[in-house]
């Protein structure tokens, strides 16, 4: 998730063009009609969304049907209150047309918690943007804790509240979204 975010406020509503102007400040949002900034990652945080968008890149090129996009790609939506999305490293079935963000959401996205993600505003602010990728039209949403017992929650579009728990030395999928796609958890352990 990029640390905890931080709300810029906006004359009226934030747009796209309000987002292509963050690009000197880093990863941003749309959110509630404001642009939310993301603080940078760290170190293990930063090398495990690497990690998984090392595999989904080698997934695209077995299998093709899709593409791997890494951190900071942004994704257009039309939520009430979202207008974008930019995780960790995703998958969609549309490809990169142009310069301009993606239009549309993920079929598969990736949020991996960063040193200030954690706590009961963290759990809200994650829970809640899992319901909005599932409601953006997302299928299936990893939950990468690297610091708990359960590494990865993976979260599908018809069981949204009940992740299925990828702990240390497991094989996570992200079915049905992307079949046969699996990677070890100890893979996101790599220094």
């Amino acid at each position: 998730m990029s640390q905890l975010s931080q709300s810029v406020p906006a004359k009226g509503r934030a747009t796209l063009d309000d987002l292509y102007q963050v690009a000197e400040h880093g990863k941003a949002e749309i959110v509630d009609g404001a642009v939310v900034r993301m603080s940078p990652t760290g170190g293990w945080p930063g090398r495990a969304g690497g990690e998984i968008y090392f595999n989904l890149r080698l997934y695209e090129e077995q299998t093709g049907g899709g593409y791997a996009f890494p951190d900071n790609v942004g994704f257009v939506v039309h939520l009430p209150n979202r207008a974008s999305f930019s995780p960790d490293a995703a998958w969609a079935v549309f490809p990169a047309e142009g310069m301009d963000f993606l239009e549309g959401a993920p079929t598969f996205a990736v949020e991996v918690r960063s040193k200030h993600d954690y706590g009961p505003q963290a759990e809200r602010a994650i829970s809640q943007k899992i319901r909005e990728y599932f409601a953006a039209g997302t299928q299936v949403v990893w939950d990468v804790d690297l610091l708990g017992d359960a590494v990865i929650k993976k979260y599908t579009a018809s069981a949204p509240h009940t992740p299925q728990i990828f702990r240390r030395g497991e094989m996570a999928d992200a079915e049905p979204a992307l079949p046969g796609f699996c990677m070890s958890t100890d893979r996101l352990f790599r220094r």
